[in-house]
């Protein structure tokens, strides 16, 4: 176990000087907003190493590592431990390989977890109870090291596996490509003025509704992240629209709304009531303006439709279709012009995607201008 800045700094200072790392990080993130460490694994292929991150207090050599163009970072479903690393010392690793995104690319299933990807390549079958395990006790049991330690150990091996292929295939620049969007996203917090906009239901909101709305998730986000406490333990989603809906404005009324916690009364009654008010308070010609509603079904034809061209490409090329066109992009270029049309592509349709696809998914949504211009 890596304990001390100096030891940390000499593993890093060798890893520095190979073409790649397998990475993971175990934590604990139950009631806080950020998620905090209490492991980072890191394998060469051959040993794997442990790094205790409440010991160490110089990430320096870490972020060097992490940013070092010349050695790929291997994670498997690496969302939440980006989160981890953007916390822990504000680096991202680049360039990552994702395994998970990679044997969806060479045709197995869609987000595969990581244990049937170690059984179907490696043959190996994992243990389950350490995944959730307290990481920040110490010291930790040795079941929770040899966990710790084969995990990176496999996914090293499962990378010399994966990553031929890739290559073979023609679809490593793709890979790094997907995997450099999901860096640049994780670098980025929410911003609190646009939390609104993810509440679901939102879209049955008025617009003075949705200026309520708008002022609770703000200052919901904001302070969650300011106390280092979970979302919806500061105050639960499932009331958030209730609240902007029916706007009470006593303490008696605020407790007795569905879903609404008595410690959120308790410690933030008084604000959240105070935060109604100052919604209501917005001039009209600033209320948001309503949130679009969910496609009918009749849009339900054209989003098959314009999924098949997705599909098509996957089959031709060995992929998993769900790796193509996301359900969000189809229906982000769906809204461009339904119901009459004409169509465009949205913006969340990007780099390869729109190279490979995006003039044919034009012609398919909007035949008629395509006829016109043939004649």
């Amino acid at each position: 176990m890596i304990t001390c800045n100096a030891d940390l700094a000499a593993c890093c200072e060798r890893w520095l000087t190979l073409p790649f790392v397998a990475m993971d990080t175990e934590f604990v993130r139950t009631e806080t907003y950020f998620p905090i460490a209490g492991l980072i694994q890191v394998g060469d292929g051959c040993t794997s190493s442990l790094i205790d991150p409440l010991a160490i207090s110089d990430w320096s050599p870490l972020i060097a590592l992490l940013q070092a163009p010349g050695v790929v970072k291997v994670f498997h479903a690496c969302s939440e431990d980006l989160e981890v690393f953007q916390h822990l010392c504000g680096a991202l690793p680049a360039p990552l390989f994702d395994t998970q995104i990679a044997a969806a690319y060479l045709g197995m299933d869609f987000s595969m977890s990581y244990s049937r990807l170690v059984s179907g390549l490696l043959n190996v079958d994992l243990p389950k109870e350490e995944t959730r395990s307290d990481w920040l006790q110490r010291p930790l049991s040795p079941r929770q090291l040899q966990y710790a330690v084969d995990d990176t150990q496999h996914l090293a091996e499962i990378y010399k596996v994966l990553a031929p292929r890739l290559d073979q295939a023609g679809l490593t620049s793709w890979l790094l490509e997907d995997t450099a969007e999901l860096v640049a996203n994780a670098r980025q917090l929410p911003d609190p003025d646009q939390a609104w906009r993810k509440i679901k239901q939102a879209w049955r909101l008025k617009p003075s509704e949705l200026a309520v709305l708008r002022v609770l998730c703000a200052w919901r986000e904001r302070t969650a992240r300011q106390r280092d406490v979970a979302r919806n333990r500061l105050l639960r989603e499932s009331v958030l629209c209730p609240l902007a809906q029916r706007q009470p404005s006593t303490l008696s009324q605020l407790s007795r709304m569905e879903d609404m916690h008595p410690r959120t009364v308790r410690q933030d009654g008084e604000t959240i009531l105070r935060l109604i008010a100052e919604g209501q308070q917005v001039p009209e010609q600033q209320w948001p303006e309503p949130l679009p509603e969910p496609l009918p079904a009749d849009a339900n034809r054209l989003l098959k439709a314009l999924r098949k061209v997705g599909q098509r490409h996957a089959e031709r090329l060995g992929m998993a279709a769900e790796l193509m066109l996301r359900k969000k992009t189809l229906e982000a270029m769906v809204r461009t012009g339904y119901p009459c049309g004409p169509y465009r592509l949205p913006d969340e349709l990007t780099g390869w995607r729109r190279e490979l696809m995006g003039a044919e998914l034009l012609a398919l949504a909007n035949p008629s201008v395509n006829e016109g211009i043939k004649a």
